[in-house]
Parts: C-alpha cells; sequence; structure tokens
C-alpha cells in the first residue's frame, strides 16, 4: 500500500510542477540593448572614464534589467559587493588581486568569478595596467560597495 500511495504522490508532484513550468512566464531578454562592438583594444586614457584620486577608471557599456557591462583599469581597494555578483574578463596586463582571503594572479584570458559577499580588489601591476571587462548581476545599486581593511 505505501509502494502505490508514493508512486501516485510522486506522479501527483511531477504533474504539478509540469503545470507549474507552463504558468511561469519564461525569462525575456532586456529590451534596451542596442547592437553594437566596442574596440576594448583601442581605449585608453579618457576613453575608460575618468580618473579617481588613484587612477582606477571605469566606464559602462551597457545596462539592462538584470546585468551591467563595463571596462576597468587600475588599482581599485580591497572591497565587497553584499548584493552583486561580478565576473570579470582579463583583457589587457598581468597583476595579483585579492579573491576571498588570497592574493592570485590574473593575466590576459583569465575569467574571475567574484560571488556577491567575496573581498576581491587590491590590484597590484606586475606588466601593465590590469584591463578587465566587468559583469554585474543584478546591476550594482550605489551603495553596494563595502570597502575592506
Amino acid at each position: 500500500m505505501n509502494r502505490i500511495a508514493a508512486a501516485v504522490s510522486m506522479a501527483a508532484a511531477f504533474a504539478a510542477g509540469c503545470g507549474a513550468t507552463h504558468l511561469l512566464r519564461p525569462a525575456l531578454a532586456a529590451e534596451n540593448v542596442n547592437a553594437q562592438i566596442i574596440h576594448t583594444s583601442e581605449m585608453e586614457g579618457d576613453a575608460l572614464g575618468p580618473a579617481n584620486n588613484v587612477g582606477y577608471r571605469s566606464k559602462m557599456f551597457m545596462s539592462a534589467d538584470g546585468a551591467t557591462i563595463s571596462i576597468q583599469v587600475g588599482n581599485v581597494p580591497k572591497h565587497m559587493h553584499p548584493n552583486t555578483n561580478e565576473i570579470q574578463y582579463i583583457l589587457d596586463g598581468t597583476g595579483t588581486i585579492w579573491l576571498g582571503d588570497k592574493e592570485v594572479t590574473v593575466k590576459p584570458g583569465d575569467l574571475v568569478i567574484i560571488p556577491k559577499g567575496t573581498a576581491h580588489g587590491g590590484t597590484k601591476p606586475i606588466s601593465g595596467q590590469v584591463k578587465a571587462i566587468a559583469i554585474k548581476t543584478p546591476p550594482q545599486a550605489p551603495d553596494d560597495t563595502k570597502l575592506l581593511d
């Protein structure tokens, strides 16, 4: 009897899951995105955004409902984002960065995955300035950067 009840329960749960899937609206791509080609290798100086007091530059390329994409170059203090995941693709330069509790070396072609709440930053160049594409999801709120020691 228990086997029959378990089989009926599993079948009902499966049917309910299939039904719920059809009722949920699928995720839709943001509508405010423009087709474009950005020649990041040609971007230098002010084309990378205004420099802050330590020479760090950042310029946003795209902002959509679920993410932002920007280019970053230079040193940024060690920090974390409590509510934003970040993905960095290293374009140019070799250096060390903090990722969690470790200082790691990054080079062109590296992909750095930074889950929300993870300490990162403190770029120290070894060869050239480190230039990266940064994808943040969800888009970072103005108060979502916490500086760390």
